[in-house]
């Protein structure tokens, strides 16, 4: 039928036009993509502007202790203890790297416990996540996985293509609601991970001491998705994290500033 072959042809022009249209889109999707990588996270305005000497303190809680005697530090005590390894370990494990051991490894889950049972009488869902994630994930919290020298470690893309080792259970908590929608009547969404960080410190000319800035550890995070209905709902939740972790660090009996 004429009609028929006319519908055909026209099926055909309209799969060559959108086959251009697609090679186009997926151009102008890369340049702006690569754009918006480059936008900065907005700053809180409260936060003063400049270096480490223009921080301000905002508050000091409880007493910092007077010894009459000269304190040792947590490697000195570990190490004397038994319950901390970080040395002798180029053979085994590299740089930056440590064993907790007997009471050390026991005081690491009774944190990590304590912890999490306080944010669970809070109402926070637990959840646990993905070590290895698509850089796409990272992207989307601001980390940029082939930067050099690059903040995170990559898995062979030989073997597996586009996949890192998370810093912080944030990414995967983050990549978990990625593309995901959430009734506003449920909002603000708590969540509480446990996860082991991974993190690939550059060296920066001055070397760190004991278990600070060691390339894995473990961690409790908090995060949580709100709403922006009134533009403060974000500000109020992270204040709520804030005094969290102040009954934290109280109820430890520990000075903090």
């Amino acid at each position: 039928l004429p009609e028929l072959a006319a519908l055909r042809e026209r099926g055909r022009s309209l799969r060559g036009q959108l086959r251009a249209l697609e090679a186009e889109e997926s151009d102008l999707e890369q340049r702006f993509y690569l754009g918006a990588l480059q936008l900065p996270n907005r700053t809180h305005p409260a936060v003063p502007v400049g270096d480490q000497s223009q921080a301000r303190l905002l508050e000091v809680v409880g007493e910092k202790p007077v010894f009459d005697f000269k304190p040792k530090g947590h490697l000195e005590l570990g190490e004397g203890l038994d319950i901390i390894r970080q040395r002798r370990l180029s053979h085994v494990s590299g740089h930056r790297s440590y064993y907790l051991c007997g009471a050390g490894a026991l005081l690491q889950h009774a944190l990590v416990t304590f912890t999490l049972r306080k944010l669970l009488s809070k109402g926070f869902l637990p959840m646990t996540v993905p070590d290895l994630l698509r850089g796409a994930v990272f992207e989307g919290c601001g980390v940029q996985p082939s930067a050099t020298p690059s903040p995170v470690y990559s898995i062979d893309p030989a073997r597996f293509e586009d996949l890192c080792l998370a810093g912080t259970s944030e990414v995967g908590i983050a990549g978990y609601f990625m593309d995901h929608a959430v009734q506003l009547q449920d909002l603000p969404v708590r969540v509480v991970c446990s996860s082991t960080c991974y993190r690939a410190e550059t060296d920066t000319g001055r070397e760190p001491w004991g278990l600070y800035r060691v390339h894995q550890f473990t961690k409790v995070e908090m995060f949580g998705v709100t709403a922006a209905e009134r533009g403060t709902e974000s500000e109020e939740l992270l204040d709520e994290f804030l005094g969290l972790q102040k009954e934290i660090f109280s109820e430890l009996g520990l000075h903090y500033r």
